[in-house]
This record gives structure tokens, C-alpha cells and sequence, in this order.
């Protein structure tokens, strides 16, 4: 995934630089991912929650042993998906802090240049 991101050349302060035309389609990626790991999600809800299929000691069995794995499954998933979200909104800051300081340099070129003149 991180592939689109130029993080060959560290940046002045330390950190990396990104290439802010790609930037969009890392963040797409990744919100493909978020959408893939709600899915499987809700999926989950439905095993953590599996009822036996009858009264017999095997079905009671397979309930006990079902529920347990689901329940692991969504808190791994959730953690998954905090994960995610916090990446999306690092990568969105980023963005955002790339496009102002893009403005700003634009307009101080602009400011430049019409002093010149």
C-alpha cells in the first residue's frame, strides 16, 4: 500500500515527504480497506453470535466453541479498523497540510512577482 508514497527522502525536520498527487490514491486504498473490515465485521457479529442448532450435547458444544472465536475475530477486527481510521486521518492531515503549504508558497511567488514589476 505504501507503494504511492514517496518515502525515500526524509524530510528537513525528520519524517517523510509525500507526493501530493498520489496522496489520494493511498487514502483511497485505505478506505477500501476500512470498507472491507466493516464487512467482515458485521460477518463476525453473526458467528460471535451463533445459537446451537439444537438441544443436543454437540450443537452445545459447537455454540461454545463458535462464540469465543467470533468474539476474538471482532475485537481483532476492531482494533484492525482503529488502526485504519487513525492512518486515513494521518494521511488526510498530511494532505491537507500539503495542499496549504502549496497555496501559501503560490501566493508568496505571486506577491513575489508583482513587487517586481
Amino acid at each position: 500500500m505504501g507503494n504511492e508514497v514517496n518515502m525515500s527522502a526524509p524530510a528537513g525536520g525528520g519524517g517523510f515527504t509525500f507526493d501530493a498527487d498520489k496522496i489520494d490514491g493511498v487514502i483511497k486504498k485505505w478506505q477500501d480497506l476500512q470498507a472491507d473490515l466493516k464487512r467482515d465485521y458485521d460477518d463476525a457479529n453473526l458467528m460471535a453470535n451463533v445459537k446451537a442448532p439444537g438441544k443436543e450435547f454437540a450443537s452445545g458444544d459447537w455454540e461454545k466453541l463458535a462464540n469465543p472465536s467470533g468474539k476474538a475475530f471482532l475485537e481483532q477486527n476492531q482494533k484492525m479498523q482503529d488502526y485504519v481510521k487513525n492512518y486515513i486521518d494521518a494521511l488526510t492531515a498530511a494532505k491537507q497540510k500539503i495542499t496549504t503549504k502549496e497555496s501559501d508558497t503560490h501566493a508568496d511567488l505571486s506577491k513575489t512577482g508583482n513587487q517586481a514589476t
